[in-house]
């Protein structure tokens, strides 16, 4: 994928686990093939930076020798399923989280003609937040799963199944999909979304009430296995989703250290690794040496704000959105106590962020057009340089988001306030 700074390669490792050779690996890559950076993204992936033409081939044989190539050559999505970084080892799951993610993924690589984009969501613990997803397999009790799709900005239940049904009814659904047209299952109209359903069993069609999705929360308690000794979890985020491969070697080299024979990549854009509780004085140590490059503890503000690359390094953005988000962030940390969110993208796709956030801005011309409460494709309240965001953000803790970034008013002739023209 073409970008400001050269091609793109995205790494898709199974279940977004890579064992510490993988990571190595990913790292020489980034060096030998690419620019040094890479993004994580919100799916568990990585992205290398700056690849050119000459060098492309050379790093898909790369990654291909060491277990990281491209399973599929249709088009589709290289990684179907997306499942929180503790998946298997959390105590609170009631399913096999991990079979049934290499189930649904497998019969996932027999259907043609799936958007590259689509995800399957699956969450062993009942009750938790879901992330956007065209389907989520939603563990409801031992053994037992829902299955949600996405309907706009909600998930609406289609059925209940047994954990072993599951993939056979993800993939009845999938085809059908396939067979649409359309890019996401959001997008499906009331009248296809009835003909999808229609693709499953006689029967087993049971609708739902449509709830609200949120994206899985950060790791930060420790993390107990359903047997063995207890382990522990230290996770570490990459501010706004980027990082360099000597970082990535820096979080091979400490997993090495503390025990850990993985690292498990996650949907907050970071990394988990699993440690022995007897290690645990040790992971605190080694997470906190980490500081100067990752995010490592949980209230820190850059967690709540989402910015794509932006200017230069995509050929889309007009605005360095990287720098910019790091500054908003010390404006906005007063807020983000109150669990506000918010999102700098470079321009109206939207990429780190598709969906609505407290205050978006959106890279144009230079300036930033400010949405509250909406998406980056949503008409902007007005454009303003990012010192003039600060500027009102300063504002923002006691008038409250709208009032700060309503447009302004002067006096008019007789004394009155008026409208600037």
């Amino acid at each position: 994928m073409p970008t400001g700074d050269g091609l793109l390669a995205r790494v898709h490792p199974p279940l977004g686990i890579l064992t510490l050779d993988q990571a190595r690996a990913v790292a020489e890559g980034a060096r030998r093939f690419g620019n040094r950076h890479l993004d994580l993204t919100a799916r568990a992936n990585l992205q290398i930076r700056g690849v050119s033409e000459a060098t492309r081939a050379p790093l898909a044989a790369w990654l291909a020798a060491r277990g990281l190539g491209d399973v599929r050559a249709d088009g589709g999505p290289q990684r179907l399923t997306l499942t929180s970084p503790l998946a298997g080892r959390d105590p609170d799951e009631t399913i096999d989280v991990p079979a049934l993610a290499r189930a649904i993924e497998t019969a996932g690589l027999a259907i043609p003609g799936l958007p590259a984009k689509t995800l399957v969501a699956v969450e062993g613990r009942p009750g938790r937040a879901l992330p956007e997803a065209d389907l989520c397999v939603v563990a409801e009790g031992p053994g037992r799963v829902a299955i949600t799709v996405a309907q706009g900005e909600t998930q609406r239940r289609l059925l209940t199944c047994a954990e072993d049904a599951a993939p056979g009814h993800v993939a009845a659904l999938l085809g059908a999909f396939a067979r649409t047209g359309r890019r996401r299952m959001r997008d499906l109209s009331d009248v296809e979304l009835s003909a999808l359903a229609e693709a499953l069993p006689s029967g087993e069609t049971r609708a739902g009430p449509a709830q609200a999705y949120q994206g899985f929360a950060p790791e930060q308690e420790p993390a107990r296995p359903a047997g063995g000794h207890d382990l522990r979890s230290v996770a570490v985020d990459a501010p706004f989703g980027r990082c360099t491969a000597d970082a990535l070697d820096r979080i091979a080299a400490t997993a090495a250290a503390i025990g850990s024979d993985e690292i498990r990549l996650s949907p907050t854009r970071g990394f988990v690794l699993l440690v022995p509780a007897t290690a645990s004085d040790v992971a605190a140590a080694a997470a906190a040496a980490l500081a100067a490059e990752f995010i490592v503890v949980p209230d820190d503000p850059r967690r709540a704000i989402a910015a794509c690359t932006g200017a230069p390094g995509c050929a889309s953005g007009s605005t360095p959105t990287l720098a910019d988000a790091a500054r908003l962030a010390a404006a906005f940390a007063p807020l983000v106590a109150s669990g506000r969110a918010a999102h700098v993208s470079g321009c109206a796709k939207g990429c780190a962020r598709p969906g609505p956030a407290d205050l978006t801005l959106v890279g144009r011309g230079g300036l930033y057009g400010v949405v509250i409460g909406g998406a980056p494709g949503d008409e902007p309240a007005m454009d303003l340089p990012i010192e003039a965001v600060l500027e009102r953000l300063g504002r923002a803790e006691i008038d409250g988001l709208s009032a700060a970034f309503a447009p302004e008013t002067a006096p008019s002739e007789c004394g009155r306030t008026r409208r600037p023209a």
